[in-house]
């Protein structure tokens, strides 16, 4: 039986980041959800799905997406979409049609899917909560919201993207409204999933602290 360690939190709390590096010292595939979502939601916008569609017109149009996780890199119907999935405006397209039905059963069960065939370390916002709810190890992770927002800050200028830290915050602020606050698997912490607080700790200390409670 396959081992999954399941790892939900906010949005810049580190989570892609740790979980890479966890899934590298352990042998294990690391499975991007957010990679699918952005991909989805890519694929939706281009071919003229508005976040206020009908759920039946979503489920139509996904019907010919085709989303690969190789590696680091992300194929749409083949195009490697990797860099483009990660400016803020996918970032904002996958946050809103995350709450969304019917892109979350599209993707469902390709996510429970990795984590039957092969050891896994998945992150998001609900794999503790409702895709890995049985995980052999559940982790909250968090960071304060101006912490979250210097990493995102950070993160997106050193790709030669132009973004103000008062820009920064304010993704932060408004992806976590919609995170929380959506009737769709919303994101909050599952009752046994250990919180990690990533504020004043460095990458490392994290993947060991996450590592020895997988021993």
């Amino acid at each position: 039986m396959s081992r999954v360690i399941a790892i939900d939190g906010p949005s810049g709390a580190g989570k892609s980041s740790v979980s890479r590096l966890v899934a590298m010292r352990l042998g294990y595939q690391y499975l991007d959800t957010g990679a699918l979502y952005r991909a989805l939601a890519l694929y939706l916008t281009r071919n003229g799905v508005i976040a206020e569609a009908s759920d039946a017109t979503i489920v139509n149009a996904v019907k010919d997406a085709t989303i690969k996780l190789e590696g680091e890199k992300v194929l749409l119907n083949g195009e490697d979409v990797t860099d483009i999935i990660r400016t803020p405006e996918a970032g904002h397209f996958a946050s809103v049609f995350s709450a969304r039905k019917s892109v979350r059963e599209y993707l469902l069960e390709m996510q429970k899917t990795a984590g039957r065939s092969s050891n896994i370390v998945a992150e998001g916002r609900d794999m503790t909560t409702v895709v890995f709810p049985d995980a052999m190890v559940k982790i909250y992770l968090d960071a304060s919201e101006h912490g979250r927002a210097q990493r995102r800050y950070v993160q997106l200028n050193e790709k030669g993207m132009s973004i103000t830290m008062e820009d920064a915050l304010k993704d932060v602020q408004e992806r976590d409204f919609r995170d929380k606050n959506r009737d769709i698997a919303p994101l909050k912490r599952a009752d046994e999933a250990v919180y990690i607080d990533s504020t004043n700790m460095s990458i490392e200390e994290v993947v060991d602290h996450i590592i020895q409670m997988a021993k």
